[in-house]
Order: structure tokens, then C-alpha cells, then sequence
């Protein structure tokens, strides 16, 4: 069956259809990494969006239980040049297409992945729709430009009630604007007796649950749109030590005064480099957003960037120069994309050990 891609700008590409039989509109935007589709598609970030992936064959290692990021996809659609029907791996338990026949998604093969990554990096992301069958691409056409993307994605992905994943160690509250379960994963493996929250809760109900330290996971969409998460990171600064990916360091930056702003066309893959300005290593690291602190709107607060993109010069990286919180554009959870940088868990929980110790200092001070 014939399935075809209409872009706002007017370009159509035609394809071949599989995975969900629906149609589905949305941003279209580009992901680099040559492996890791199951993760993409399972990333709540991509909420309302259409992903392009620029490496040629697609699903060739099939579709396993252990490597989703979420229970249910919030992607709209799926675009690549191959898709591998018959997948050959030892951890395959269906194809591709069966998976995105059993949530629902839209996909659509046979497209020159290539001359559209080159469109979307040329005119920036551009709102999208995948149809099938008989299509009036002129109404179609029309109907999309006049289409307004949604700004209440967090709310969708977020959880709505708050539950415990049980440790030993440090407590941590962890604030899901639509969270990657690599990030729990990583908390569980140093033991952290984990609370994750709803996306609206409120500092009061946070501290309510005495955490030794709060994380700000990352989500899909504009940063400004989540304004009581802005509020409430205000009220936790300097009470609780802080640690922010992806949206969570956007909204620590509005927090702090700084400004966000939105890129052309993002960062998303898992090979993007990034510069530690305290050692000058850089690091390969796995990203995922459209949106970016602007720089300028960093001098007159109390923040220092840590990190650098290596390609753009946009930043990657934030700490307070007076409370315990820092936080990073990229995934040191990975998921896709490499493990170089998920050592900062464990710089989370030292800077959580150091703001005990010097609570009881002050304790026996006084």
C-alpha cells in the first residue's frame, strides 16, 4: 500500500506503507543514530512527533521487551529508507512492523531519507503528515499549515500519580516530565529509594517527602510551556541538591533567570560531542531536544556553564554558583548512544553525601 509524507512546505514523498494503519500529523524532525530505533521510538520526548532516521536500514535486530524507554510510544510516525522485515537476533521477539501494528504507529518506508534530513536541516523542522490511501494533498496541505502543534505534551507523558521504586540508599524524587526509564534504571543501580512524581506537583508536596536530593528529568516540547515546574524548581534551590536532564536542565535555566529559544532543527542521535570545560575532555553523548539555553541570557544569573556542544557551541551544561544543583542538555543514561557520561549519577550522589554532611556541621553549630 502506497503511504505518503506531505510536508507544510508543499513536498510530498511517497512511500510504502507499514507498522499502524492510521494517519498521523506532527513535527518532523531527524535522528543520527545508526542503532537504537526500539529506544527512539519508546523515548517520551518524541510526544507529537515524526521521526526521520537518517541510517538507511531499520529493524534488521528486530523488537525485544527489555529495551523500551516507556510502556506505551508517544511518537506519531515513523520515516526510513529500509525496513528489514525479516530481523535476526537472539533478543528478537517481533519485527519492527508487527511492533508498530500493535501500538498503532504509522510508518512509512521507501522515502529518501537523505533528501528529506537535508530539507528539515535547510528550512529547519517542519510539520508534517503521513496518509494513506486515496489523498487530496491539496486540502491536506492546507489543513496542516493552518495546524497548530500541541503545547500540553508533558501533561501527556508525565505520570499521573506518584509511585515508589524502592532502595536502600539515597531518597530521590524524581520529577517525570516524561522520564526515560534509563534514568530510573541508573538510580536503581546505585541503589536510590526512587519517588516519581507526577509533572505538576508542587515544592511543598516534594519536600513533603523528604528527599535527599530531586532529579528533573527530561520531556518533549517548549520548556516556557510547564510553568509550575518553573515555580516549583524556584522554591527548591538551595534546600535540596538538584540534578536536570534535557527539559529539566531547560527549565532549571528559566528557574535561574536565564532564557530558552528553539533550534532549526535540534540535536538527536547518539553521537553528538560535548566539551567538559573544567577538563577539556569531550565526551560522544546520545541527544534528544529542539530546544536550547540561550547564552547570552546566562550573564546576569547565578549559573556557570560546564559543558559545550562541540558543533554548535550551544550549551550542554549548567551548575549553580551557590547551591548544590547542576544538570546537562544530553543523556548521560544513554539509551541509545554511549555510556560515557553516566558517571555524573554518581556525581549526583556525591554532591547529595556533601550537602548531608554540611547540614550536620550546621546542625552541631548551632
Amino acid at each position: 500500500m502506497k503511504r505518503y509524507l506531505i510536508l507544510e512546505d508543499g513536498t510530498v514523498f511517497v512511500g510504502k506503507a507499514f507498522g499502524g494503519d492510521c494517519d498521523q500529523a506532527g513535527e518532523v524532525v531527524f535522528n543520527t543514530g545508526m542503532t537504537g530505533y526500539q529506544e527512539i521510538l519508546s523515548d517520551p520526548s518524541y510526544c507529537s512527533q515524526i521521526v526521520v532516521l537518517t541510517y538507511p536500514l531499520i529493524g534488521n535486530y528486530g523488537i525485544n521487551r527489555d529495551d523500551f524507554e516507556s510502556i506505551v510510544p508517544s511518537i506519531h510516525g515513523l520515516i526510513v529508507k529500509e525496513a528489514c522485515d525479516f530481523p535476526s537476533n537472539f533478543r528478537k521477539q517481533m519485527t519492527l512492523d508487527e511492533y508498530l501494528k500493535l501500538r498503532n504507529v504509522p510508518g512509512i518506508s521507501g522515502v529518501d531519507t537523505r533528501k528529506l534530513t537535508k530539507l528539515i536541516r535547510e528550512h529547519g523542522t517542519l510539520k508534517g503528515k503521513i496518509c494513506s490511501g486515496k489523498v487530496n494533498i491539496d486540502k491536506e496541505l492546507l489543513n496542516l499549515r493552518k495546524m497548530n502543534l500541541p503545547s500540553d505534551q508533558v501533561s501527556k507523558v508525565s505520570a499521573k500519580d506518584p509511585y515508589a521504586s524502592p532502595g536502600r540508599g539515597h531518597r530521590v524524587v524524581l520529577v517525570d516530565f516524561g522520564m526515560k526509564h534509563g534514568i530510573l534504571r541508573e538510580l536503581n543501580k546505585r541503589d536510590c529509594d526512587v519517588i516519581v512524581v507526577p509533572h505538576n506537583t508542587s515544592a511543598e508536596e516534594i519536600l513533603a517527602l523528604q528527599p535527599d536530593g530531586v532529579m528533573l528529568s527530561n520531556g518533549p516540547g517548549d520548556p516556557k510551556v510547564v510553568t509550575s515546574a518553573i515555580t516549583m524548581i524556584q522554591k527548591l534551590l538551595g534546600i535540596v541538591p538538584i540534578f536536570g536532564i534535557c527539559l529539566g536542565h531547560q527549565l532549571f535555566a528559566l528557574a535561574s533567570g536565564a532564557n530558552t529559544e528553539k533550534m532549526k532543527f535540534g540535536h538527536r542521535g547518539s553521537n553528538h560531542p560535548v566539551k567538559d570545560l573544567a577538563t577539556g575532555k569531550v565526551h560522544i553523548t546520545s541527544q534528544n531536544h529542539g530546544y536550547t539555553v540561550e547564552e547570552d541570557s546566562i550573564k546576569n544569573t547565578e549559573l556557570i556553564v560546564t559543558h559545550i556542544a562541540v558543533n554548535d557551541k550551544t550549551i550542554e551544561g549548567l551548575k549553580h554558583k551557590t547551591f548544590p544543583a547542576f544538570t546537562v542538555q544530553y543523556h548521560p543514561e544513554a539509551s541509545p548512544g554511549p555510556e560515557d557520561s553516566n558517571i555524573l549519577f554518581d556525581d549526583f550522589i556525591r554532591l547529595i553525601d556533601k550537602h548531608k554532611v554540611k547540614g550536620e556541621l550546621e546542625c552541631q553549630n548551632v
